[in-house]
């Protein structure tokens, strides 16, 4: 109960003083501040963001009409395009809610998505046609199917749903009377995870937490006025990191590209100025070992954001050569993406190469808009010491941690045991307060910025008739950070090659979760019969 003091007495929320927080509005102040300002580029389309807003709001009515309204779920299966930005206001403009599909994802993966999610809509770009068909045939009630023909595709795939995306907004009024949502805490987006541990998790969004981490990315990745963002990051992975969201606040230009290719960013880079773009590992890596015949010169420095594992100091040297300018940031799909950042320091810079490396290692410290930041010992829930050495789970509380797991109430009550975000990431404080991560609880493999479950590639293992015993770990790879290693154990009397076991996971498994390394022989384990999995992860930097 609120304690009655001077301040609580005919001083009241009103309408004229609180406000829900959420990012549409971002939109329609852009709009009504610099209506005539290159809001999105795609090949040879410009839309303004007065355009922009208009589309949107077509959009939102052309929904509204089909009857979505309030926590209605609408999935879209879409590529780093127009459609995909506008998505991210029509859709919540109806107070729905925009559940981004993984476009890496299998048939059965992505039926699940659309089913546990109840999606009433999906809008889906003619690319991924192959994968979503055989999705549909496995629903029982399948959504309202949108297809997005998009004029800078050319390649296979058929439509699949009973109207066309430039048809479906024709129908929508610009002038849309959208509504601020009844409550802030109101869902605004679901984003499956990677499916760590069995099915994906659904991870619902608020609209503050949304309003609020894009505004931190206005802060942190310091994009002052009118920005020019190249679109490497996919959208659908934890809503672009809100970039969608942040780019309104400060009148920015989207900059689309449906497929991240070296020739390609560099010629965007340099025809439109890029200033500002985020990537996996794997990014950076196309862009400092593409041939010359591909590289442009850049009209300036680029910054360039990163998470996953932080990149190898050669890396970093090729990308300062090449005209980019790298942060570390650190992050969960349950935190909106990143929430921590490797604040750099001035003074670092006169620390040799190594030293600065190591710095650079660190995941960092809380973005602005996060609350809480923390290594604790996950049993006691008392703070580690920040002796940079002893090793506890990171933690984090704040308004940027989602509002849960959608249908899922046991996992959302351990993730927050405690009145803290377990992220099952386990690190250490340096005495500078900066987190660095150590191990991963769960054993996950980044790849490409994208999660991998080693149970998951294992239990396709075990399924082999010729397999006795499998485990699978992280191998450093140059190009996607990250890639499974499978250990594997033949039964007495059985064969099998890697070539038959990697041929066997293609059955089972998405393409990016498939071993890259098999090796063969008897698994190292403990007197209880646990693999000793610190062993292999040893053997699989070696090797």
């Amino acid at each position: 109960m609120r304690a009655d003091t001077i301040y609580d007495r005919d001083l009241d929320r009103v309408p004229a003083n609180h406000q829900p927080l959420t990012p549409l509005g971002y939109l329609d102040r852009a709009a009504r501040t610099f209506p005539d300002h290159v809001a999105v580029i795609h090949g040879p389309l410009r839309r303004s963001y007065a355009e922009l807003y208009d589309r949107c709001r077509r959009l939102a009515s052309a929904l509204h009409r089909r009857g979505l309204g309030r926590g209605d779920t609408v999935a879209v299966m879409l590529a780093n395009t127009p459609a995909m930005v506008e998505c991210h206001y029509g859709v919540p403009m109806t107070g729905a809610v925009l559940n981004t599909l993984n476009t890496r994802l299998d048939a059965a993966a992505i039926a699940f998505c659309l089913e546990h999610g109840e999606a009433k809509v999906l809008i889906t770009d003619r690319e991924f046609a192959r994968t979503i068909k055989p999705a549909l045939e496995r629903l029982k009630s399948p959504p309202l199917v949108i297809d997005v023909d998009d004029p800078e595709y050319d390649g296979p795939g058929e439509r699949l749903g009973e109207a066309e995306y430039e048809e479906f907004l024709a129908a929508g009024d610009p002038d849309f009377d959208w509504a601020l949502p009844p409550d802030e805490w109101d869902a605004i987006s679901l984003n499956y995870t990677s499916g760590t541990t069995g099915d994906p998790k659904g991870v619902v969004y608020h609209h503050r937490g949304a309003a609020l981490l894009a505004l931190g990315n206005v802060v942190t990745c310091n994009l002052g006025q009118h920005p020019v963002y190249l679109w490497t990051l996919p959208m659908f992975h934890c809503n672009g990191w809100c970039f969608p969201w942040t780019l309104s606040i400060v009148a920015g230009t989207h900059v689309c590209l449906r497929q991240v290719r070296a020739g390609a960013m560099y010629a965007l880079m340099a025809e439109h100025g890029v200033t500002h773009l985020c990537g996996a590992p794997i990014v950076m890596q196309l862009l400092i070992n593409a041939p010359e015949a591909e590289r442009r010169p850049l009209p300036r420095r680029v910054a360039f954001f990163t998470a996953a594992a932080p990149p190898p100091e050669a890396v970093l040297a090729g990308m300062r050569e090449a005209g980019f300018d790298v942060t570390h940031l650190y992050g969960l799909t349950e935190s909106y993406g990143p929430a921590v950042v490797n604040a750099w320091h001035a003074e670092w810079d006169a620390l040799s190469p190594e030293e600065q490396a190591a710095k650079k290692a660190r995941q960092g410290v809380r973005y602005p808009v996060l609350e809480g930041l923390d290594v604790r010992d996950p049993e006691t829930m008392e703070p580690v010491p920040a002796d940079g050495t002893t090793i506890g789970e990171v933690m984090m509380r704040g308004n940027v941690v989602m509002r849960g797991y959608l249908k899922n109430p046991k996992s959302t009550q351990g993730a927050f045991a405690g009145g803290w975000f377990r992220t099952g990431d386990l690190g250490v404080k340096h005495p500078d307060g900066y987190v660095q991560l150590k191990d991963r609880s769960k054993d996950i493999i980044i790849s490409g910025g994208e999660n991998i479950s080693s149970i998951e590639v294992e239990d396709a293992l075990f399924k082999h008739p010729a397999v006795a015993a499998a485990a699978v770990v992280a191998k450093p790879d140059a190009k996607w950070g990250e890639t499974p290693c499978a250990f594997v154990e033949l039964k007495p009397g059985s064969e099998a090659d890697a070539d038959a076991l990697i041929a066997w996971c293609r059955e089972r498994l998405a393409p990016y979760k498939l071993p890259r390394h098999v090796v063969f022989g008897e698994l190292p384990k403990t007197s209880t019969g646990k693999i000793q999995k610190f062993i292999l992860r040893e053997r699989a930097r070696e090797g």
